[in-house]
């Protein structure tokens, strides 16, 4: 199959011009630095301590996400499933970029030094020199968790494979605690991506049932 089959055979790749744009949005807000910001923090933060393994489930996110998209892109039977879910990501990822822009937000909770030397530190520090710690509220980090969470779930319902929704479950819950026991986020971040899904998600199954009862 060359290109040109393949561009004719999964046209729907066309969401993924989305990307381009939503980098470039995203990284101009990574590098400005010439507005007031908004610290987030609230009391639970206090008692949640680092934990410097979580960077295994937290760096798990981006397999999670990439895999269950390919999954969910070559199931040409249940496209319906793949456009759901990737418009869920898209309206939940613009919201995200629309609050950071209008509302500057950071956080100011990473430990300045580590009190273990080891290979997950170091792999922390590389993540901490090249994130920001700015645009932290809501985190998109859960909120595509939580929206390729759902998708698997609808995989895993049409499929009958009750395995992917359970362990789809385990993997998202350990990412959106990895947020917080790496001091990525603030409880805050992780709420406020919470109640996002939530609206988005309801608004994606209303124009998706919508859709499939025509």
């Amino acid at each position: 199959m060359n290109w040109k089959q393949f561009i004719y055979r999964y046209k729907h790749i066309f969401v993924a011009l989305y990307f381009p744009v939503y980098m470039v949005w995203f990284m101009w807000l990574e590098a400005r630095d010439d507005v007031p910001f908004t610290y987030i923090h609230c009391a639970i933060d206090d008692y949640i301590p680092f934990c410097e393994y979580f960077i295994i489930p937290y760096l798990l996110w981006f397999v999670y996400v990439f895999a269950t998209l390919a999954l969910l892109f070559f199931d040409l039977k249940h496209l319906e499933n793949y456009y759901q879910t990737i418009a869920t990501l898209i309206i939940g990822m613009t919201a995200s970029l629309l609050i950071y822009t209008l509302f500057p937000n950071a956080q100011n909770m990473r430990p300045t030094q580590f009190t273990h030397d080891n290979i997950f530190t170091q792999v922390i520090s590389m993540l901490y020199a090249t994130d920001t710690d700015t645009n932290v509220l809501p985190s998109i980090h859960v909120f595509n968790s939580l929206a390729i969470h759902a998708g698997l779930c609808r995989y895993a319902t049409i499929h009958k494979q009750k395995i992917w929704r359970n362990g789809s479950f385990v993997l998202c819950l350990l990412i959106c605690m990895s947020t917080l026991f790496l001091k990525q986020h603030s409880f805050l971040d992780v709420a406020a991506a919470i109640v996002l899904f939530m609206i988005v998600s309801w608004i994606t199954n209303i124009l998706f049932r919508k859709r499939t009862t025509k």
